[in-house]
């Protein structure tokens, strides 16, 4: 049977049914306090770089957000930080093939000549092979690093091929470089590149530093097999500026023994600008905070439990969050120190690094996560970022709950860390693990004794 309808009719059913039915292709919607956080982190803030006003904007979310849950001592405790805003970055291969590259800066790059910077480009398959190059070989030109980074779950390959990002510039200003480029660190063969900050050590003069696509990456390798002159167009206008300001949040909830050294959970609150930090590191900050209000359900734990979301984690190396949550809080006690900075992916390894004489402690740990499926894994703890500090200056115990890395790195530092990639599944299942260990360790009721190997 056939009807007819009016434009203005079709024009209001139209309507009628986007009111009425979701997107398709929306990405599933979680519940609870966890999924709270990363969503109302990465909606109502977004990009939180460091030293930003949206990372002001995201301390006195916390604040708010930290309070209405029911943390007491809720504090911002601002400092200042050396950081990096991005300004405007272009690459063109103009040689010998004429190629538009996807490209980003790297933090604490500095700016190339007003007009961007023409040069030859010289291809080296590795890092090592950049650190072979003669002394002053690169004068002028542009260096181009690749590596090959692949997956792994406990995502291993981050240290060395991410010293491409991290060692690189400052290995390509020394050789004479006028700039660098480097194949993306990461996994994904998207045309996204990643960012992330590099380091030029003191006495190193600072030069453009840019990461492009792994498919660009590949293109370039391409072309260098050819044999025949690269030349490029770079334009990269980020640069650093110091005592930007920055802070840690905290927030605690007290023990029924105020006298025993407290549990701090970390994760950080500042995230890169490409994308809204919804893996990095919204969802650790989501996951220690749930977590920490579950393991007290049953009860009040016997120890005070703090959560530190920190500052300028990104580009913090030595005056960070870390280092300012040392400086305010160094002479507190401290039993043991967790933190939550590798995506939302599911839990399933832990790793230790306590004393012989809390063996009883860890057997316990051990209990409560088998039912989980999550297992001990060799090798010891080390805590992350956020919490190296003070576990370096007071030898704390640290207890890893290690996260499958798998594709942690296809997201890391790029324009796609958003809400989307969170499964929310997968993100209680973290929630359920670190309660599980809490429950034990903020209820030790003997010593959580110190772990000399740490160093301090």
């Amino acid at each position: 049977m056939q009807r007819s309808f009016t434009r203005a009719a079709l024009l209001a059913a139209s309507a009628a049914a986007l009111v009425a039915a979701p997107a398709f292709a929306t990405p599933t919607e979680g519940s609870g306090v966890a999924w709270d956080i990363v969503e109302g982190l990465t909606t109502e803030i977004g990009p939180r770089i460091a030293g930003s006003p949206a990372e002001g904007r995201a301390r006195a979310w916390a604040d708010a957000k930290l309070k209405a849950l029911g943390f007491q001592n809720v504090k911002v405790e601002p400092f200042t930080t050396l950081a990096w805003t991005r300004g405007e970055e272009k690459a063109v291969l103009t040689a010998p093939y004429a190629q538009p590259l996807a490209i980003a800066a790297l933090g604490m790059s500095v700016p190339t000549p007003a007009g961007g910077l023409k040069a030859e480009v010289v291809y080296f398959p590795t890092l090592d092979a950049l650190r072979a190059a003669p002394d002053g070989s690169l004068k002028g030109k542009i260096a181009f690093v690749d590596h090959a980074m692949r997956a792994a779950q406990d995502g291993s390959g981050y240290g060395p091929y991410g010293d491409v990002r991290r060692k690189g510039p400052a290995l390509a200003s020394q050789k004479g470089a006028a700039a660098i480029v480097i194949r993306s660190a990461g996994t994904d063969n998207h045309r996204n590149p990643h960012t992330g900050t590099t380091i030029f050590p003191k006495g190193v003069t600072a030069i453009p530093a840019g990461a492009v696509s792994n498919p660009d990456a590949d293109l370039i390798a391409r072309i260098a097999k050819r044999g025949q002159p690269m030349k490029m167009d770079l334009t990269l206008a980020g640069k650093p500026f110091p005592n930007a300001p920055s802070g840690n949040v905290i927030a605690e909830l007290p023990g029924r023994d105020p006298t025993l050294p407290k549990i701090v959970v970390a994760c950080h609150l500042d995230s890169w600008d490409l994308g809204t930090g919804a893996i990095d590191d919204a969802s650790g900050c989501a996951i220690v905070t749930a977590a920490a209000l579950a393991a007290q359900k049953d009860g009040q734990p016997l120890r005070t439990i703090r959560v530190l979301w920190a500052g300028n984690e990104e580009m913090g190396l030595s005056d960070g969050g870390n280092a300012a949550y040392v400086r305010m809080h160094g002479s507190e006690p401290h039993g043991l120190a967790m933190e939550s900075d590798f995506g939302a992916d599911k839990v399933w390894q832990v790793k230790f690094s306590t004393a012989p004489q809390n063996q009883a402690m860890v057997d316990k740990v051990k209990a409560a996560l088998w039912p989980m499926g999550i297992t001990p894994h060799e090798g010891a703890a080390d805590g992350g970022e956020d919490v190296s500090g003070i576990i370096q200056a007071q030898n704390l115990a640290v207890i890893d709950l290690g996260q499958d890395g798998t594709h942690y790195f296809d997201l890391h530092h790029t324009p796609d860390d958003t809400l989307d990639k969170v499964d929310p599944a997968a993100l209680q299942q973290n929630v359920d693990a670190w309660t599980a260990v809490l429950k034990v360790v903020a209820n030790e009721p003997g010593e959580i004794a110190k772990v000399p190997a740490h160093g301090g």
